[in-house]
């Protein structure tokens, strides 16, 4: 037993408690507040002002909003609405602006009586892209005047000044704040074109009527167009159509449902298609919660029972058969659900998850008694839904029993590892990590290469099935994806982003955690890859999402000078080191199409040894973008997919063929 310290040797008291006060604990602990330091807490800062101006359409106030990343990295957000205030705040002493700008839990959000809807909650979001700001502008505009004060890390910098406007400008309202994320907290600043304008298309589609203006001088030698703008008439509807533009559509025009109850506005719109996944997006008062909430419980549910009760009545289900399940009648369904409430209850200060337990019953009331009457005034669009969800539903059968199949076949044979799986002996899942290898020739060199410690080898024969364009039972029983389920041990996943119980996937049963694809560097080797990836995605998500997946790295080239060897992993390395080397005599320089070109121990030194290698961390930061780029690539649809090559063509370069 350890000897306890006397009383004396380390004084703890009062002194030692730190108190953080202020934009301190901001700074302190910027991931309490924006999720992240990396560049997902960058957008955040971008987020938290565009929010604020959103929340002025949805109060009635405003009409445009502006969006400018200038070449230094700096950002401004300007909207016409009302002006935050400038007179002095009864409790603070301070003016409005300021008590705003440099106060945490500050806003005009708490009472109701500004905004009745808003996606702000705690009021920290000026003040916290302050605090992690090297400085921050803000400009107010109302009553004839414009308003200026800077700030700088938290703390007011200058005094709140004014100047009257000309005559033109007297009845101008309206915030522009400028800032500059603080390198000290986010490191080098790396923005996003794509996944910034994403958001704020999904802003312009929720808000009927609202135009935002999206410039980015940082992208203007990064990014062949860098100016969009986003006007939506159609409001989600045209969201929906939008996202299944590259997908088959059940019927041709989404269902539309809009209504308000008990002070929330809930607006869903639905379309079915032909794929096999779910395409869900949920907002509360315009935030993307990507976590869900109460409000997609009470769309499920709505969506469940309504669909049940409609294919009974009309004999569409035959009483012999059971009921369509939640996956059933969300297989191939595109929807986007938008609630508008008074007091949101975010978990989270990022707002990914809503907590409300009345949106559930709000948007199950709402979208029951409406998609209801829809299908009895359109029974051909009726038909077509309930044949789409009966044909998933005995497609989940076959793969069910596939799957047992699968489970008493593994049973019988004595344990069930694949026959080419070269195992590992170390038994914590921790600690052991699977190569899937592309071809027996490449596996047979990593068998000999490997630490067989901890390095388990899959050699995975031919090209994968892809997933994006087949049916759960015809996935499950494929030989090569059947060899990974046994291989990895936690299941699979008929359909991903399902929040009940029993979906089939355990990442406690997980047998390796590190699940590492290693192909040729070459265009059947990223074909192989991508295929892969695409059914990691669909069917192991929570791989992905706990950071399971990896990618090997094999190098391109070997170059040798004399008896000295050194590998290169991309072109670029290749040119410097060529470059470097100009005035040798003696240069060679071998070409690695294929991992079984090299030895055991050149696979070992440059691809698997843990103090050399180079794994890439299969990582998504939207999913749902994801989704649609699979479903774009991976579909059956040729169009989107031709042009994406069109597109996308000239930018390639060094490719093999």
């Amino acid at each position: 037993m350890a000897a306890l310290k006397q009383q004396g040797d380390d004084e703890y008291s009062a002194s030692d408690i730190q108190v953080l006060e202020g934009m301190e604990a901001v700074r302190k602990r910027p991931g309490m507040y924006i999720g992240s330091t990396d560049q997902r807490g960058l957008h955040h800062l971008i987020y938290e002002i565009v929010d604020n101006s959103v929340d002025e359409f949805m109060a009635g106030y405003c009409s445009s909003v502006t969006v400018v990343i200038r070449e230094d990295g700096s950002v401004r957000v300007e909207d016409d609405g009302r002006g935050i205030p400038v007179d002095k705040h009864p409790t603070t002493g301070t003016t409005a602006l300021e008590t705003v700008m440099t106060t945490l839990h500050a806003g005009g959000k708490f009472g109701g009586k500004a905004y009745a809807v808003s996606g702000g909650l705690h009021g920290v979001g000026a003040s916290v892209v302050n605090a992690l700001s090297i400085w921050v502008k803000a400009y107010v505009t109302r009553d004839g005047n414009l308003y200026e004060q800077e700030y700088s890390r938290g703390i007011t910098s200058t005094e709140m000044t004014s100047q009257v406007l000309q005559n033109g400008s007297s009845g101008h309202t309206g915030t522009s704040i400028e800032f500059m994320p603080d390198k000290e907290i986010f490191g080098e600043l790396v923005y996003d074109f794509n996944v910034l304008s994403n958001r704020f298309k999904e802003m312009a589609y929720l808000n009927k009527g609202l135009q935002i203006t999206f410039t980015s001088e940082w992208h203007s030698s990064r990014w062949p167009n860098n100016e969009v703008t986003y006007y939506f008439d159609g409001g989600i509807s045209s969201f929906v159509r939008g996202l299944n533009q590259n997908r088959g559509v059940v019927h041709e025009n989404p269902i539309y449902v809009e209504n308000d109850l008990d002070g929330t506005r809930v607006e869903v719109a639905l379309q079915y298609n032909d794929t096999f996944s779910e395409y869900v997006y949920a907002f509360a008062n315009c935030i993307n919660t990507e976590d869900g909430g109460t409000h997609v419980t009470g769309f499920r549910s709505a969506l469940t029972r309504v669909l049940n009760d409609y294919g009974r009545k009309q004999k569409l289900i035959k009483s012999t058969e059971p009921n369509l399940s939640g996956e059933d009648v969300r297989e191939g369904v595109t929807a986007v659900i938008s609630v508008k409430l008074k007091d949101p209850q975010f978990e989270g200060q990022t707002k990914n998850k809503l907590g409300n337990p009345e949106a559930r019953t709000q948007v199950e009331t709402v979208l029951a008694e409406a998609l209801q009457i829809f299908l009895e005034d359109n029974p051909r669009e009726g038909r077509a839904i309930i044949d789409k969800c009966m044909t998933s539903q005995r497609a989940r059968e076959a793969a069910r029993k596939a799957r047992e199949l699968i489970i008493r076949k593994n049973a019988m044979d004595g344990g069930g590892l694949p026959g080419k799986l070269a195992d590992c002996s170390e038994k914590n899942p921790e600690l052991c990590e699977i190569y899937l290898v592309e071809g027996d020739s490449a596996g047979g060199t990593a068998k000999m290469g490997r630490d067989r410690r901890f390095q388990a080898i899959l050699p995975l024969w031919g090209k994968i099935l892809n997933v994006e364009k087949a049916q759960p039972d015809k996935i499950v029983s494929h030989d090569a994806i059947r060899s990974m389920i046994t291989a990895i041990g936690a299941g699979v996943d008929s359909r991903v982003g399902v929040e009940e119980e029993g979906t089939g996937f355990d990442l406690e049963k997980l047998r390796y955690h590190r699940i590492i694809i290693m192909c040729d560097a070459d265009v059947d080797g990223s074909h192989i890859r991508t295929l892969l990836l695409t059914f990691f995605f669909r069917h192991m998500r929570p791989l992905v999402e706990h950071g399971h997946l990896y990618i090997a790295q094999p190098p391109l080239y070997k170059i040798n000078v004399g008896k000295k060897e050194q590998y290169v992993y991309t072109e670029g390395e290749r040119e410097e080191l060529m470059e470097q080397l100009r005035s040798k005599r003696t240069v060679h320089l071998q070409r690695y199409k294929g991992l079984g070109e090299m030895n055991a121990n050149q696979l070992w030194e440059t691809t698997m040894n843990p103090e050399s290698r180079t794994l890439l961390q299969v990582d998504v930061e939207d999913f749902g973008q994801a989704a649609d780029e699979f479903e774009r690539l991976m579909g059956d649809e040729v169009e989107p997919r031709r042009n994406f090559i069109q597109t996308n063509a000239l930018e390639v370069a060094n490719l093999d063929v």
